[in-house]
């Protein structure tokens, strides 16, 4: 289901979808956290029109807690916090034809079901961008363009970070 009715003709059209990782670093102490929480007020408030598949909030939930040791309140209160701004970003709808879209997109470019889904709801809304953190999903995509919202240096800041807490966590974890 395209957003045509939702939103007004005049607002004009949408620019992009955006990832679970862009929800992700926006919503938790990290070196990027600033970057992507600009990028995501831009959207929230509509001054960027992207859609935001409330789906993502919940896979972002998980990411947080179960991959990056984020604890659950925090990771609940802040997500939430971005949910009760009602955004007209908030894309609200996953279908059976969705679903089998994103299968289909899945299949064919042997990637995640979740990015087959992006890469219809794009396609669906004539977002010509997804905004998303995974390098994976830029090499694959053929139909949209893959942009990292966030500017190179920090992605590599973000990244060289995430490499020392997830490696510390290991390392507690087996003493």
């Amino acid at each position: 289901m395209a957003v045509k009715g939702l939103l007004s003709e005049e607002a004009g059209p949408i620019e992009g979808i955006v990832d679970t990782g862009v929800i992700v670093i926006g919503h938790f102490e990290n070196p990027a956290r600033a970057g992507a929480f600009e990028f995501l007020q831009n959207v929230l408030v509509w001054k960027k029109r992207c859609l935001i598949p409330v789906s993502t909030i919940i896979g972002a939930y998980h990411i947080m807690t179960e991959y990056l040791g984020v604890d659950r309140l925090p990771a609940c209160k802040a997500l939430s916090k971005t949910l009760e701004t009602r955004s007209p970003a908030f894309y609200r709808d996953v279908d059976v034809d969705s679903a089998r879209e994103a299968l289909t997109y899945a299949l064919a470019y042997e990637i995640e079901s979740w990015d087959g889904y992006l890469i219809h709801l794009a396609k669906t809304n004539r977002a010509p961008i997804i905004y998303s953190v995974d390098q994976e999903l830029t090499r694959r995509a053929r139909e949209v363009m893959i942009v990292n919202p966030l500017p190179h240096r920090l992605f590599v800041k973000y990244n060289n970070w995430l490499k020392e807490k997830l490696g510390s966590q290991r390392a507690s974890a087996e003493t």
